[in-house]
């Protein structure tokens, strides 16, 4: 494979980036080799959605009502979420590219902002920031990012304010700090408002308390190698990028505080080491746990280590990891009418969350703060250039947090291999409906996890009294080189009122029941490895591969073969089982009526046993190419008692697991 040839995305689609009033500048393929983009397409790109976001603003300018199905907060607050996320991108434009086009958007945000924080009570007031519980908790996070806006640019947005509009504003963002927050990032959204408001000379005790109690947290949250975890508890996602560093680090450099740039930058250096290879080489990001239609929200921390210096990759690898990931969305329908739509690629709904409403989306943003380096910095300057993993295959098992990401050469596809995340606090239950978004065992750049009651992907089952078992949730167990491990409760949700409902406690219950989990990687090769500790008796077991979407059903191929499965799309993506020990010859695949977010229509490949094994182990496959090879020709497995080696004969190389030398947590108290 070489860097000039294989890896370069294609020319532009006819529709160039789908801008819907400006027409896409041309590529150089000079400069920007690999995906031919440039400053010229981002700064187009960021007026382009102000503008067309500019076409559903209230009259007053405080609140952008974009079509869409509400979220739970009501329209009001999803207005103000309108405003402050494109806000933020104004903000970001106008810093790396002054001039009357940027003021220009500044200007609306300026009048929406007195408008929202006048005391006359009319209806473009913005609602007062109130409790998490209630609608005024989502404020709570608006407010941070207006407070943001307005501290990178208090020359040309808060010295305009009159003395009485920067009282008002002030007095609206105040109560963000002594209301109650979600128990995780949303802490760090008040040390965003504390910090304008000192930065602006109205700083005191409260302010100062609630950056120190931030920062604290922020340690106590803090798990290694750059990894934080999302509040109490293990939960690892894209919210490590653009929040837990996003907010600590521009605190530490807007403040001119060097001591915690230095000690926040080097962990998003160290972050970034394999985070950077959890990009796919077409730009998609990994798809994996909540808000994930934020989209290009996911190059936050890349844009980031550019613009502080912190960062293990050269300014040319940074853009092309960015401009790809631009590339990705624009040219999949991820807006409509010039506006981020609720989504993915286009509009899908079980990407969405609860709390998801029109405006939501526009915490893409944050993935534009690359716009804050100037036109002559190198991030814009130097010439896109090669990535390791174009030439080399990755594996990194990240032992603080059990996820293990793969990323293949061949293909570019990134994956991710999941033992420790599973957003579940330390006080909730270890019961209930299981989530898509962190109960699966792998995740990847190319296929989404299927919907709630559909055929669930990438998973281990037992079948008791008609209800397969929930991976809720997940106790880290250890890792090696190519390996990661964990173990879990199998739980038996009761789904309520009805069976198909989205709410479900706890159904029956198995003391000392577990699952021992491994996940053994090699090129883009897995076999798992699942151990059972008193099941329920002679039940069924399931596991499934990765899952193959498409628009249609009949783009979907199967190919079945007694104790292998395949299904694979038009694309020529495809998804591989073979049982290895512990299965009779039944394989089968099932479909997912709902799809996942990469097509409408969506197979996966499964495997059957039942508890009458104790023992299972099976290869797995995603590859991007058509004509992978069977399994049958590329991995063989030994099992003796405890003892399992796996043969990668390709590779002439073999990866033995004792599972009886891992600490499994036996003494630990079961939840």
């Amino acid at each position: 494979m070489t860097a000039t040839s294989d890896v370069r995305l294609p020319p532009f689609s006819a529709n160039g980036l789908n801008l819907a009033l400006r027409v896409t500048p041309p590529e150089d393929r000079t400069l920007s080799p690999f995906t031919g983009l440039t400053r010229e397409h981002w700064v187009a790109t960021a007026n382009d959605l102000l503008d067309s976001a500019a076409r559903f603003r209230s009259s007053s300018g405080s609140r952008y009502a974009f079509p869409g199905r509400p979220s739970r907060q009501g329209t009001l607050v999803d207005g103000l979420e309108g405003f402050a996320r494109t806000f933020l991108l104004a903000a970001f434009l106008s810093i790396g590219e002054p001039g009357e086009a940027s003021q220009r958007h500044l200007d609306r945000y300026v009048a929406g902002l007195i408008a929202g924080t006048s005391a006359n009570g009319d209806s473009e007031c913005w609602p007062p920031i109130g409790h998490v519980e209630g609608s005024g908790g989502q404020a709570q996070v608006e407010a941070a990012s207006i407070a943001l806006s307005l501290h990178l640019t208090l020359d040309t947005t808060w010295a305009r304010l009159t003395p009485a509009e920067k009282d008002a504003v002030a007095n609206w963002l105040r109560p963000a700090l002594d209301k109650e927050t979600s128990p995780n990032n949303w802490y760090l959204f008040r040390v965003t408002i504390a910090a304008f408001l000192e930065a602006v000379d109205r700083g005191d005790a409260q302010t100062r308390a609630t950056i120190e109690r931030g920062l604290d947290l922020i340690e106590d949250w803090y798990r290694g190698r750059g990894w934080y975890s999302d509040g109490d508890g293990e939960a690892f996602d894209h919210y490590v990028g653009w929040a837990l560093h996003l907010y600590p680090m521009l605190y530490a450099r807007l403040s001119g505080n060097g001591d915690l740039l230095s000690k926040f930058g080097e962990r998003l250096r160290e972050f970034l080491e394999p985070f950077s290879h959890t990009f796919d080489r077409n730009g998609a990001p990994l798809y994996m746990g909540r808000s994930m239609t934020y989209r290009t929200a996911t190059v936050a921390a890349i844009s980031l280590g550019a613009i502080t210096g912190h960062t293990p990759l050269s300014p040319g690898q940074s853009r092309r990891i960015a401009s790809a990931n631009l590339r990705y969305f624009f040219e999949r329908e991820a807006t409509t009418d010039g506006v981020f739509n609720s989504g993915w690629h286009g509009a899908h709904e079980a990407t969405l969350q609860r709390y998801s409403g029109p405006g939501s989306p526009f915490w893409a943003s944050k993935g534009f703060s690359s716009l804050m380096l100037p036109a002559q910095h190198p991030f814009w300057t130097d010439t896109e250039c090669a990535l390791p993993g174009d030439t080399a295959d990755f594996i990194d098992a990240i032992a603080p947090v059990g996820l293990m990401v793969q990323a293949t050469a061949a293909d570019g596809i990134a994956r991710v291999h999941n033992h420790g995340s599973d957003n579940i606090k330390p006080h909730d239950p270890d019961a209930g409906a299981p989530d898509p978004l962190y109960a699966r065992f792998a995740y990847s750049t190319r296929t989404g996890p299927t919907a709630l009651h559909n055929p669930s992907d990438n998973d281990f089952q037992i079948q008791y009294r008609d209800v397969w078992s929930a991976r809720r949730r997940i106790h880290n167990a250890g890792s090696g080189a190519n390996w990661i491990a964990s173990w879990h409760h199998p739980r038996f949700p009761k789904f309520t009122p009805l069976p198909a409902s989205d709410d479900a406690g706890h159904g029956s219950l198995f003391p000392s029941a577990r699952v021992q989990s491994v996940t053994v990687a090699q090129g883009n090769l897995e076999v798992r490895i699942h151990r059972l500790r008193f099941p329920p008796p002679s039940s069924p077991v399931r596991v499934s591969g990765w899952a193959i979407a498409d628009a249609r059903p009949e783009d979907i191929r199967q190919t079945i073969t007694g104790n292998s499965s395949q299904v694979r799309n038009a694309e020529g993506l495809s998804s591989q089982l073979l049982a290895l020990h512990g299965f009779a010859e039944n394989a089968s695949a099932s479909a997912a009526s709902w799809g996942t977010a990469f097509g409408r229509w969506a197979m996966l490949p499964e495997l059957h046993s039942s508890t009458h094994e104790s023992l299972f182990v099976y290869a797995v496959s995603l590859s991007g190419s058509a004509d992978a090879l069977p399994l049958q020709n590329r991995v063989r497995a030994d099992v003796t008692g405890a003892l399992i080696t796996v043969e990668w004969l390709e590779h002439a190389s073999a990866t033995a697991i004792n599972l009886d030398d891992l600490d499994w947590g036996h003494r630990r108290p079961l939840c």
